[in-house]
């Protein structure tokens, strides 16, 4: 007997779109058949899907959830947690979030891990994992550490080339220890997801800019620049080209010349894999000088109309192969207090509205596949991240992690209609499907509307990086 079965959809497998019925007996897939081959009774429960899209449960490989960040006058504040943004994001069809664990010299690795969970393990109602975030300067006792957690399922390393703002310290990693993590990840089948920008750049624009009295964030895009991702991605691409079997993730690809660095590195078959946002996809530094244009803001800053371009055509060639929000979620107040280029707040609410939002401009507005268009917000994370095909995939055997939008839901992005925080930086953006149901490991989780996930449901994901991934041939 089946716990439920999904009627007649259009299911995006990852052989192609089939029109089936999906049957699913406790937490994973149990058969694909056609449809009406599974008759009521087969199940406990029939729902029919029939003219709707079937797919994966979205992943967001890149999130920042009770995240501290600080506002003009110097106080911290956090963002909003698991309870919040994964709430949002299961009414938007995602099921599962990469979010990060900060990891300082203060404290051993497992402990780091132990203190993220304490925000997470009792509030989540979506599965998660994370990214292990390196501070600066971390103790030479820390690569061992790293390495017993890569092997404990806890793969991927993220690293910074700068500190972002002038004032702010303890997030660049200096190009020895980055070296030295790269050998970890090589020895171990780790992959570092790298936030990549020229210190020097930057921080010269920073004091160039001041000191011209230019200090609007309208400015931002002189600061991190274009330059800045060239430079930067060439250096670490090349660094790890140094030392064989690293394999990197190249987060938030902003800029043209980010594009084509990945390009050259995979056209020489290094497993290097890059990762946008919808915000650079569909915005441009432009967009800053419209009311309240610190809402599409994110860093590194958004780019020009020619390296949005690039951004779609790499999502085409190979170098882009997710797309990400770099979630942070708080209210329009605390995003708009910054107005310079040295403080304004990175990140936006966007973990809802990707699913939708991507749809109607990858599939309505580009003539994407429908398997593409999956890949790029489902499937190549799990692939990459070390999920699949537990996660990432509606096959046999796979969680049964499902999305299901309906095309005949039109209409426009509204805030009222969301979950997460008073604004959307998709305010009346057109939409051409719209999750209506979402199912997380076997239990309906949105459904009319409503969200029936509790608190705590959720589970970590320990992972493995796929030994294809590590050789750059799975992509």
């Amino acid at each position: 007997m089946l716990d439920l079965i999904l009627r007649g959809g259009d299911v995006v497998t990852p052989h192609g779109v089939v029109r089936c019925d999906v049957g699913i007996k406790g937490e994973t897939i149990a058969v694909l058949a056609a449809s009406e081959a599974l008759v009521d009774g087969d199940a406990l429960r029939v729902i029919d899907v029939a003219g709707k899209i079937v797919l994966p449960g979205g992943i967001d490989p890149h999130v920042h959830m009770q995240h501290p960040f600080m506002v003009p006058d110097g106080t911290i504040l956090y963002t909003q947690g698991i309870d919040r943004v994964g709430k949002a994001a299961l009414f938007g069809g995602t099921t599962s979030l990469i979010d990060f664990a900060y990891v300082t010299g203060e404290r051993s690795v497992e402990q780091s891990i132990a203190a993220r969970d304490s925000d997470f393990a009792a509030k989540s109602c979506c599965d998660w994992a994370y990214h292990l975030m390196l501070s600066s300067d971390p103790p030479p006792t820390q690569f061992a550490e790293l390495a017993e957690a890569i092997g404990a399922g806890y793969p991927t390393i993220k690293i910074f080339t700068t500190n972002i703002w002038p004032h702010r310290t303890g997030r660049m990693i200096d190009f020895g220890d980055i070296w030295e993590t790269f050998q970890v990840l090589a020895k171990t089948g780790g992959l570092g997801v790298i936030h990549a920008e020229d210190n020097d750049i930057v921080m010269h624009m920073y004091a160039k800019l001041i000191r011209e009295g230019r200090t609007g964030f309208e400015h931002m895009a002189e600061v991190h620049n274009a330059l800045s991702e060239d430079l930067s991605f060439r250096r670490i691409l090349r660094l790890a080209e140094s030392v064989p079997g690293t394999a990197l993730y190249m987060m938030h690809v902003s800029a043209a010349t980010g594009v084509a660095a990945i390009g050259e590195a995979r056209a020489k078959g290094l497993p290097v894999y890059g990762e946008s946002l919808h915000q650079y996809m569909l915005h441009t530094a432009d967009d800053y000088k419209l009311p309240n244009g610190q809402i599409y803001h994110t860093y590194p800053s958004l780019k020009s109309e020619a390296d949005r371009r690039a951004l779609w055509s790499g999502t085409l060639s190979g170098a882009i192969n997710c797309v990400a929000t770099d979630e942070l979620c708080c209210s329009l107040r605390e995003k708009t207090m910054g107005k310079r280029i040295d403080d304004t707040t990175g990140g936006n609410a966007g973990v809802e509205p990707r699913l939708a939002v991507m749809y109607t401009e990858m599939v309505q507005q580009r003539g994407y596949s429908l398997r593409r268009y999956v890949d790029l917000v489902s499937t190549n994370a799990a692939k990459i991240m070390g999920l699949y095909p537990r996660k990432g995939a509606i096959a046999v055997g796979s969680d049964a992690d499902i999305a299901v939008l309906d095309p005949t839901r039109r209409g426009k992005v509204r805030k009222e209609d969301l979950h997460e925080t008073d604004y959307t930086p998709w305010e009346g953006h057109d939409i051409f499907a719209w999750p209506v149901l979402t199912i997380l490991r076997g239990k309906v989780v949105v459904e009319n509307g409503q969200c029936l996930a509790q608190e705590g449901q959720g589970r970590y994901l320990k992972r493995k990086i796929a030994e294809e991934i590590l050789h750059g041939a799975a992509l």
